[in-house]
């Protein structure tokens, strides 16, 4: 297993306020407004439901009990709640909510580590756009695959893990050399980011070929996958003809 822990930033060149804006969003929704997972019932209004996106009507189920097969204790399970936005909005809404400290934690990991080189080289006007973008792009593909593979279209899905598969995606593009520290084995070593990311992303191949007609909750792998391939085909497009920040070059007297 490999576990990024940080990457070679000396070459960047601005404070990336929106990358640490969008962490602290992410923070701020997950402790004060879903309660640190507590919150059930914002969770499940706010969450992107692939059958509220297909027919753009909301929809609301009953709760139900389920029992855990591991334990065989009888746990209750929230319906979907009453969206008080258009279904379409929780597109962006489910980008700045998760489903446990871990998922956070995780996300924003990554999105500190590589999104604020791709926020150095787009600048912060174009990076927040793509990462946007990219967000929506991903959860589309959950939901079409959702679709495609006859997976349960009630369970809603939530979390970062999209856009930021698309910043990995853009990472990779432009920076494939760059080094990442990673913990690899117990073990602290650099590697390349074209290693790191290129085995993050073979894993979610194989994982979401697993998990394909699931019908159960867990990893929405389509969309890691879905955005990856957003990043990688959209980054350039956004970075092309940013004007580059002037340098100055001479003898200071």
């Amino acid at each position: 297993m490999i576990l990024p822990i940080g990457d070679d930033n000396s070459d960047r060149r601005i404070l990336p306020v929106v990358n640490i804006a969008f962490i602290v969003v992410n923070i701020v929704v997950f402790v004060f407004l879903q309660g640190l997972g507590g919150n059930e019932e914002f969770t499940m209004a706010y969450a992107a439901v692939p059958a509220e996106i297909i027919s753009g009507q909301d929809i609301t189920t009953q709760n139900s009990a389920v029992q855990d097969p591991s334990t065989g204790e009888t746990v209750r399970v929230l319906g979907l709640q009453l969206t008080p936005i258009p279904v379409y909005l929780t597109l962006l809404t489910s980008m700045f909510m998760h489903g446990g400290f871990m998922h956070i934690a995780g996300n924003m990991l990554y999105l500190w580590i590589f999104g604020d080189n791709i926020e150095d080289r787009l600048g912060h006007a174009r990076y927040f756009l793509f990462y946007i973008v990219v967000g929506v792009l991903a959860a589309l593909a959950h939901v079409f695959s959702t679709v495609a593979f006859g997976g349960n279209p009630y369970i809603p899905m939530v979390g970062a893990s999209g856009a930021i598969s698309g910043v990995l995606g853009g990472y990779l593009l432009l920076f494939p050399r760059k080094r990442v520290r990673v913990l690899m084995f117990n073990m602290l070593t650099e590697v390349p980011a074209i290693a790191a990311i290129g085995l993050w992303f073979v894993l979610q191949l194989l994982s979401g070929a697993g998990s394909i007609g699931s019908e159960g909750g867990g990893v929405a792998y389509a969309a890691h996958i879905g955005g990856f391939i957003a990043g990688l085909i959209l980054v350039k497009m956004f970075a092309a003809s940013r004007r580059e920040p002037d340098v100055f070059v001479g003898r200071i007297r």
